[in-house]
């Protein structure tokens, strides 16, 4: 299940399209929208169709010869922290760059189609997302002048950056246009699909325990599922009274109660404490309340915390997650075409047989997510998804890439589908490559803006990499 969580940024933009008439000495603010024209299939399969990509830009550093840092928000719109506040905008004041960042097509205001239908998100393939920020970067180099609105150097070098699934297109630009992209920073990026992703929960799992209250969430979850799994209805309701959750299906209130119990596993941990520990297992430390009693607890204060309306969590434990709509701007719906077509990445319960601890009910499963593929984007889409093939094609492809710097947290929920795995590092070294695992860290943290609550750790990759960047990138 991907859920997103958006920090919420309140901004005023204007929507301009950028030409040398409207290039001036001063740069516009970096919420200021941009666009370029883009193939809806790059590889002539819309009849020469166009549509607009979005992209801001922040010229506050730049000086002539300087690079330009492009990224992209990946599954969420483009905002302007992304170039004003992040670690790559101290590298860009540091070395004089300028920041793009883009969105991907068929998110935010990015639609090559009008709609989300199946037929539709046809287009949305990796090669045409990678197209897409090629064919930016390209003219960035040619014609400067027709994408920024200050003058800049043409042929400036360009550093991708990315976290989480942005981090893949960040590595995957290095690796397909190496003309084009000088160097990677991919954070997280999780580049490893896995059909049956229940790494995802022994991951939250080693989080929880070093936090030491594992156990008993995940007792706690057991006692739960028995109640999931019993068919009685007296119980289920009870149980969705106590948590505080709608009268959905028993599958629907597994959903939804694994997205409520991991919503911390993403957030920062920082030297001001960690979120996961005060909304999760601050509620289990109490033992004078039983397991469930403690999860319970711990879920209405996260629907509270996050301000989740009985509605808002009717749509998040769906089993659809929103994809019956095919108005644009639903990112679940477009997130599991990704999963259902590319990578997999299927959160699961771990298999009962195994004797793992799982931290979400058994009906969790590949049937729960599986099913709504065909049913919700057509015959043609198979099941399951040929999760090999893409290891073998974009997985491969980054093998010997140089100018790469991987990094993974080792509380990162998502590890065992990054390069930096509980079980090693799964890439060999190239030239002017690295990959760095971050002690205590949770998920795409390096790419926050710098903080004196940062963890030293985090500090110390941030210094890796941009020691990579200038003294060998750049140099």
């Amino acid at each position: 299940m991907h859920i997103t969580f958006a920090f919420l940024f309140a901004t005023t933009a204007a929507v301009i399209s950028c030409n040398a008439a409207i290039c001036a000495s001063a740069p516009p603010a970096s919420s200021t929208q941009y666009w370029i024209t883009q193939p809806v299939d790059h590889f002539g399969g819309a009849g020469g169709a166009t549509w607009q990509q979005q992209y801001l830009v922040n010229a506050t550093f730049y000086r002539p010869g300087g690079p330009i840092y492009v990224s992209t928000p990946g599954e969420s719109p483009v905002n302007a922290r992304y170039i004003d506040k992040s670690h790559f905008t101290s590298l860009a004041q540091r070395t004089n760059g300028l920041l793009v960042t883009m969105e991907h097509r068929y998110f935010g205001a990015s639609n090559p189609m009008p709609d989300l239908s199946g037929a539709s998100l046809r287009f949305l393939t990796i090669e045409n997302a990678l197209a897409d920020f090629a064919a930016f970067i390209r003219v960035a180099k040619r014609t400067p002048s027709s994408v920024f609105p200050i003058p800049v150097v043409a042929n400036a070098r360009v550093i991708f950056g990315g976290g989480s699934y942005s981090g893949n297109v960040a590595a995957w630009m290095r690796a397909k246009y190496p003309d084009l992209v000088l160097g990677a920073w991919a954070s997280s990026a999780i580049v490893y699909g896995r059909l049956q992703n229940y790494q995802f929960d022994l991951s939250f799992g080693r989080h929880l325990a070093q936090l030491g209250c594992a156990q008993r969430v995940s007792q706690a979850v057991s006692e739960v599922d028995a109640i999931l799994l019993s068919n009685n209805s007296t119980q289920l309701a009870s149980m969705q009274a106590k948590f505080g959750i709608p009268a959905l299906s028993a599958s629907d209130s597994a959903g939804l109660l694994a997205a409520l119990i991991t919503i911390y596993s993403m957030t920062p941990v920082t030297t001001a404490g960690d979120y996961l520990g005060s909304g999760v297992c601050s509620f289990f430390g109490n033992t004078t309340i039983t397991a469930t009693d403690a999860y319970a607890a711990a879920v209405r204060s996260t629907i509270q915390q996050a301000g989740l309306t009985q509605q808002a969590l009717i749509q998040i434990g769906d089993s659809s997650l929103g994809i019956d709509n095919y108005a644009l701007g639903q990112v679940n719906r477009v997130w599991y075409y990704m999963s259902c077509t590319w990578f997999g990445n299927w959160q699961i319960a771990p298999p009962r047989d195994s004797r793992l601890k799982g931290y979400r009910s058994q009906l969790v499963n590949m049937a729960y997510f599986q099913t709504n593929c065909p049913k919700k984007f057509g015959s043609g889409v198979p099941v399951p998804v040929d999760v090999a093939a893409y290891n073998r094609k974009w997985f491969s492809n980054l093998y010997g890439v140089s100018n790469v710097f991987y990094t993974g947290g080792s509380l990162d929920i998502w590890r065992d589908t990054t390069i930096t795995t509980s079980y090693g590092t799964i890439l060999p070294p190239a030239r002017g490559s690295l990959a760095v695992l971050i002690d205590g860290a949770t998920h795409a943290q390096d790419l926050g803006a710098d903080s004196p609550s940062d963890l030293a750790s985090v500090r110390r990759a941030r210094s890796l990499g941009d020691a990579l960047v200038i003294n060998q990138w750049l140099a």
